[in-house]
């Protein structure tokens, strides 16, 4: 019965349905995978999907597991059938503080205190001396007025920007946190006027299969800084799972060990994450400073888990063509990577790391140079669905999606690898399996529409309300609903013909 038990937890670890036995409120037409153990079968069968690879258990002592508290606020907190609101309470000094760090520096990594509110149906929770700090890359903004400026009640210019969440850095209790859920990311819809694209995403790769993906789901944000007769409503925000050391011990059982090497990976002013060289820009997450390669917060030696990522880009760019797939299917979970590429490509991901070289996380499953398995985790994922510059993300041929990153450049040429990429491209445009057809995609796209549009208006004026329009500077203007010039269309067009 305790390994039974045990492989429920595994279940809800990385699904979300933790909360199904308690409320019965389950999130819809989500993959639940077959999952066998130690003899015993598992199987719950939906919307006609193929299963995902399945992941062995791991030999040897059992670890530490999270709580099934912690699993079930992951539910709860990522519950795409709720939609929570979320009020951040400032003093004004703190409020000012926020501002002036932004003006110092407007790619700041630091935190200021405040207070949270959380309300969800007859949920309200509040959350004491937490923390908040902006975040984004391209995207930073200063959340009111210009720069120089202090807030003044009654006189306020709100800017919608990204936000990241932090309950327990200065008060580590179990009352700074919910359920378990400690930390999570906040985007407002940047570029995005269908308000879908970044959801529709982290959706597709759970529907897919695709476990490594974060957790995501709608929110409706306030600001309040004290003295004001009213908080300012932000309005519809995405609220994000934030890939950190609590996200690695949830999905311990599937990555065989939360003890290794997870790394940020994004295009910098030190150069492209294109995984080519092994001088490249690496750094640890201090909270000040942006690196191409970031060591987030594992606990590692940095020098250390440098020298791994390393001695992974060595062999990447080294391994002769005939040695190169004994070589990664000894390190890496092909299956599941090309599945995960498969997703990313599907979506019209341009902005990554086989096109530029950008937004991905590695996680590497163990601190030894070269004994792990490495897992490219998808990130930011707000330029999809036919938002993009250069090549047309929807008719691009899927097996030349760029000249940047080397890892899919390498793959590509196995055989083997590229016949199971196009395999799983397939999969998805398959009506049969309702992931990202046309009239599937447009079903769950209007469902989502529906339920957020009379919360879309807000107290910034900016992004006021729903239109299936692209990017203003995207150079392609696809639709995602109407069926003139349709990035699904296109997209089933561009990989049924490989």
């Amino acid at each position: 019965m305790e390994h039974f038990r045990r492989l429920q937890v595994i279940f809800r670890g990385y699904d979300g349905v933790a909360l199904a036995q308690k409320t019965g409120n389950m999130r819809k037409n989500r993959i639940k995978e077959l999952l066998l153990a130690g003899g015993i079968a598992i199987a719950t069968i939906i919307s006609g999907c193929d299963p995902a690879p399945l992941k062995p258990e791991t030999e040897g002592d059992e670890t530490e597991l999270p709580g099934d508290e912690e699993l079930d606020g992951l539910a709860y907190v990522f519950d795409f059938e709720a939609i929570p609101e979320i009020t951040l309470h400032f003093k004004v000094d703190q409020w000012n503080e926020l501002l002036t760090k932004y003006d110092n520096n407007p790619n700041t990594k630091e935190y200021v205190h405040c207070d949270v509110s959380w309300k969800k149906g007859e949920d309200n929770i509040r959350i004491n001396n937490a923390a908040v700090r902006l975040r984004g890359n391209t995207s930073r903004r200063r959340p009111e007025g210009s720069n120089g400026e202090r807030h003044i009640s009654g006189k306020t210019d709100w800017h919608h920007c990204h936000f990241g969440l932090n309950l327990r850095k200065y008060e580590k209790d179990d009352e700074h946190e919910i359920l378990g859920i400690r930390k999570m990311n906040l985007k407002w819809f940047k570029d995005d006027p269908n308000y879908v694209r970044e959801l529709f995403s982290y959706d597709l790769f759970e529907r897919a299969g695709v476990w490594t993906a974060a957790q995501a789901s709608y929110a409706r944000l306030s600001i309040f800084v004290a003295g004001d007769k009213a908080p300012a409503y932000y309005g519809i925000y995405s609220l994000i799972e934030p890939y950190d050391n609590r996200y690695l011990k949830r999905k311990e059982e599937l990555f065989g060990s939360a003890d290794g090497n997870l790394w940020k990976c994004c295009y910098t002013g030190g150069g492209p994450a294109d995984l080519r060289s092994v001088n490249a820009d690496f750094g640890e997450d201090d909270n000040i400073h942006e690196y191409t390669y970031e060591l987030k917060e594992s606990g590692s030696d940095f020098e250390q888990a440098k020298a791994q990522l390393q001695n992974f880009i060595k062999h990447l760019n080294n391994e002769s063509d005939a040695n190169f797939k004994q070589w990664f299917e000894s390190v890496c979970d092909v299956p599941l990577l090309l599945r995960t590429y498969a997703v990313n490509v599907g979506l019209g991901m341009w902005d990554d790391l086989w096109n530029n070289g950008n937004n991905y996380y590695l996680y590497f499953n163990s601190q030894d140079l070269s004994k792990y398995k490495v897992y490219l985790l998808p990130y930011d994922y707000d330029n999809t669905l036919g938002t993009g510059i250069g090549f047309d993300p929807g008719l691009q041929d899927p097996t030349d999606w760029g000249n940047t990153g080397l890892l899919m450049e390498r793959i590509m040429k196995v055989p083997e690898f590229k016949e199971l990429y196009i395999s799983e491209l397939k999969r998805l445009v398959n009506p049969n399996n309702r992931l990202m057809d046309y009239f599937s995609s447009k079903a769950r796209i209007q469902e989502w529409q529906e339920r957020i549009k009379d919360y879309v208006p807000n107290d910034t004026g900016e992004d006021m309300s729903i239109r299936d329009e692209a990017a203003s500077w995207s150079s392609y203007k696809y639709k995602l609903l109407s069926t003139g010039y349709n990035f699904f269309i296109n997209k089933e067009q561009s990989i049924r013909s490989l």
